[in-house]
């Protein structure tokens, strides 16, 4: 026993021999591999970061919610990628346009490529909008490209007044897809031949001056763009005013066209609810622009909300909204068609299957302005007194207003518009929000400060003005060809350069245009503008009013 207890006493120690060997080989194999992980790493992070590098510069082949709105890419909200190359957009310096008004050539607004949107013919459905309208470039330029981004592709401008002045009209005229109709001796006659005339449904306000004759002018001209409409292929027509936006609520990509297409087949029209401009200032000077809070339409409020709080929303006003409350429609383009009054339409062979949208709206911008008192007052000849003024306007409002434009001191008017007409109670502003009574809605201000930023509007009118200065061109060379051989030169450079110093002058008085708008500071905003596309499109906006969104405006 000894003996072998003896003889394992070596063996013992050969074993931990052996297992000391085994750990310091492990441990040294442990340590190689750690340090070929560690080469590794060290290899593969720069190379990592290098292709992340090149990810972020990359230029083709990825879309984010900015870029797919970007100028050179093919498609803007409510168009549908027909195929096709994409349109090329020009960079070049010498864009007569751009250089008048002193533009940044950079790109610009990322819903367009160019102020034309002369590509609308491949699109469906289509829309036109017609309007009886005497308002001057600042406010329908506007309104044109607004609903021109949303999907709208024709326009039925019947004019007079101011809108049918030369130097507006020949602006109209020159913008792809808008058709100017003028007042003529011809279109009365033409109008008093409708069928209009020997029918019921209108005849209570035939004869009668102001609005009642608006209203039977309206219907008129209805009746015609129906005609124009089809001859040009249209599928839907919407009456609208000038002081009326589209707001296509609902859609994924804020497009008119886009709602109008899911409208099932069976549907002959469209039922737009309005929502009532709510301003909060005495000074407007660019609705579209400044304006972002709305009275909601009862047709979008519950019960319960509209009649809680009807008392405090009528601020001591007749009504609900200052104005009209039964919104504007939109018709599919078929036979026996016709206007029903200035808010619907109507078929003569069968009663029109209409729905009434959830979301969308027409935002009426009412009395958004202080001068606006005096201009409707300046267009109708009634006298200011309660029993004369039944005769001239339906509504209860206009008739206050009209009486107090007409007698009371631009003081009286000026408390007056700001007890009826401005929201200046900020605790009450801020529990109608909350109760869902009035909105908040920037959709419209971002565009149209964007087309304006973009040098839309100074394209068109530096565009129209190029066209007629070709023309009195060409007549000056005429005259000049029949003159005598005295006239220099000189007399005919300097009287060039008069008219396009007084272009360049017109343009910027209309539009309000400086020439401090450098690259960089117009590439800050563009990137702010596209940012804000992309918060509205995913409904990020806070409800409270962004002083940013308001800081041009378009001059009176």
């Amino acid at each position: 026993m000894a003996g072998l207890y003896s003889s394992s006493r070596p063996t013992s120690a050969s074993s931990s021999s052996s297992s000391s060997s085994s750990s310091s080989s492990a441990s040294s194999s442990s340590f190689q591999t750690f340090a070929s992980r560690l080469l590794l790493l060290l290899t593969v992070l720069p190379l990592t970061l290098a292709g992340f590098a090149f990810v972020l510069q990359w230029r083709g082949g990825l879309n984010d919610p900015i870029t797919r709105w970007a100028p050179d890419h093919h498609e803007f909200p409510g168009m549908v990628d027909l195929g096709g190359p994409p349109v090329q957009v020009s960079h070049s310096s010498g864009s007569d346009c751009v250089d008048l008004l002193g533009r940044s050539h950079s790109p610009s607004f990322p819903y367009y490529k160019d102020w034309k949107f002369d590509y609308m013919s491949d699109l469906r459905p289509k829309i036109c909008i017609q309007t009886s309208t005497s308002a001057g470039l600042e406010q329908t330029l506007p309104w044109i490209f607004y609903h021109k981004v949303i999907g709208v592709s024709t326009f039925f401008l019947f004019v007079e007044g101011k809108a049918a002045s030369p130097n507006v009209s020949k602006v109209f005229e020159s913008i792809p897809g808008v058709k100017v109709i003028y007042r003529t001796r011809e279109l009365e006659e033409q109008q008093a031949k409708s069928r209009i005339w020997n029918e019921t449904w209108l005849s209570s306000f035939f004869y009668k001056p102001c609005n009642y004759e608006l209203f039977v002018k309206q219907s008129l001209n209805m009746e015609m763009a129906i005609v124009m409409a089809r001859e040009a292929g249209m599928d839907w027509i919407i009456h609208l005013d000038t002081d009326e936006l589209i707001y296509p609520a609902g859609t994924q990509e804020y497009s008119l066209r886009q709602l109008l297409s899911d409208v099932p087949r069976n549907v002959d029209m469209v039922v737009f609810p309005n929502y009532e401009s709510s301003v909060e200032q005495d000074d407007i000077k660019d609705p579209f622009s400044e304006v972002s809070m709305f009275k909601k339409n009862y047709d979008h409020l519950p019960k319960d909300v509209y009649f809680g709080n009807y008392k405090e929303a009528t601020r001591g006003n007749p009504n609900y909204f200052l104005t009209y409350g039964n919104g504007k429609s939109a018709a599919r383009i078929q036979d026996h068609l016709r206007p029903n009054g200035a808010h619907r339409w109507h078929n003569y062979m069968k009663t029109p299957n209409e729905i009434k949208l959830d979301e969308a709206a027409v935002l009426h911008y009412t009395y958004p302005k202080f001068s606006d008192l005096t201009s409707r007052r300046d267009r109708c000849g009634c006298k200011p007194t309660k029993e004369d003024v039944k005769r001239c306007f339906m509504l209860e409002f206009d008739r206050a207003a009209f009486i107090i434009a007409s007698t009371a001191t631009e003081e009286e008017m000026l408390s007056w518009y700001r007890e009826r007409i401005v929201w200046t109670d900020k605790a009450l502003n801020l529990k109608l929000l909350r109760k869902g009574i009035l909105t908040r809605i920037y959709a419209p201000m971002v565009i149209v400060q964007g087309l304006r930023e973009s040098g839309v509007f100074s394209s068109v009118i530096a565009s129209a003005a190029k066209n007629t200065l070709s023309k009195d061109q060409f007549l000056s060379s005429v005259e000049s060809s029949n003159s005598s051989r005295e006239s220099t030169s000189g007399a005919i450079t300097s009287r060039k350069i008069g008219k396009i110093i007084d272009s360049q002058a017109t343009a910027r008085r209309v539009l309000g245009f400086t020439d401090d708008a450098s690259p960089p500071r117009l590439f800050h905003r563009y990137l702010l503008l596209a940012w804000m596309i992309f918060q509205l499109k995913h409904n990020c906006f806070p409800n409270h009013n962004d002083p940013g969104l308001v800081e041009i405006q378009l001059p009176v």
